[in-house]
């Protein structure tokens, strides 16, 4: 046996191994650049609104490392990115959108919010949680049906069932990640693959037939409302193009508006908690959407901003009850 013989046999042994647990060909060299945000960046806060629960597939944080994966208009991309030094983000990004992925990194990570017209000196603790949070920024992935479809799964259902649905929809009918992820991650379906879902499929996920159908009627329209949404003037616009599909109310819009779009004035009207949560912020009791609304109008056009202030720095009510328990419809 020549020197080095069964070193190598064992790399070929491990190859194969890896080969096995992941299809992919070996990983392909990135692309990389560096982001110089021209303000105050807390990357973290910023970028993870993103992230749909701590067992999102497509995103995580590991060792300071920012991992996402999505699928862009170019085809998947994973993106990593990381604040190298204050004030410099370096990112690289792997797959067939990585190009795409690296020139929409100054969005995803607040480029295009301005709050320059915002004034939280109206409010103490408005006031305190801006202090606190310089670094603040909204962040805005472009990707309208990614958003639409993650916000359906969340209607009128626990975090947690959310969460887990989107966590088996993404695994099972989205696209492995490419790039050296810590652990496998998944990009979600294509506007026509979240269309062609099975039935038995949304089930076992743990949908409920009235977020499952709303979705394969928004993929049916997907491409035409994405335009829309992209090409709307405003919130309102984007509302009406929003909610013209079936299923689709005030607060999927709202929610759609948020992480696609970075919208700073999208409030998600009908939520189970925000309207409590922000009366007791502001005035030390609970209010309904209609008392949100007048609370929050002195910040019009920066309400979203607001609301992410108080939830990152804001007072909290004590809770007095058992947690929701959440029903596993899907055995019946």
């Amino acid at each position: 046996m020549q020197p080095g013989t069964v070193a190598s046999t064992s790399r070929d042994a491990v190859q194969r191994y890896r080969a096995a647990r992941d299809p992919r060909s070996p990983h392909a060299r990135p692309l990389e650049t560096e982001y110089r945000p021209g303000h105050p960046l807390d990357l973290i806060r910023t970028v993870m609104v993103q992230r749909r629960g701590g067992g999102d597939p497509t995103m995580l944080v590991e060792a300071g490392v920012i991992w996402r994966a999505s699928r862009t208009p170019a085809g998947v991309a994973t993106l990593a990115l990381r604040e190298s030094s204050p004030g410099v983000i370096r990112a690289a990004a792997w797959g067939p959108g990585a190009a795409w992925a690296l020139a929409q990194l100054p969005a995803l990570c607040g480029e295009h919010d301005d709050p320059t017209s915002f004034d939280p000196g109206s409010h103490p603790v408005v006031a305190a949680a801006h202090h606190r949070n310089p670094g603040l920024r909204l962040s805005r992935s472009d990707l309208v049906f990614d958003a639409l479809a993650g916000a359906i799964i969340e209607q009128k259902v626990t975090g947690m069932q959310a969460f887990a649905a989107w966590r088996r929809l993404v695994t099972w009918f989205g696209a492995r990640a490419p790039g050296p992820t810590p652990r496998p991650l998944f990009a979600p379906p294509e506007i026509e693959g979240w269309r062609h879902i099975p039935s038995w499929a949304w089930h076992r996920a743990g949908l409920e037939p009235p977020q499952s159908r709303a979705i394969v009627e928004a993929a049916r329209r997907g491409p035409s409302i994405v335009r829309a949404v992209e090409a709307a003037a405003d919130g309102p616009a984007r509302d009406a193009a929003l909610t013209s599909l079936h299923g689709v109310g005030p607060w999927t819009a709202a929610e759609t508006r948020i992480r696609a779009l970075g919208d700073p004035d999208a409030v998600s009207v009908g939520d189970y908690h925000l309207a409590h949560e922000i009366g007791f912020a502001l005035t030390g009791s609970r209010t309904d959407d209609d008392g949100m609304l007048e609370l929050l109008d002195p910040w019009a056009g920066h309400r979203q901003r607001v609301i992410r202030l108080i939830g990152l720095g804001g007072p909290r009510e004590p809770r007095r009850g058992p947690r929701l328990h959440p029903e596993d419809h899907r055995d019946r």
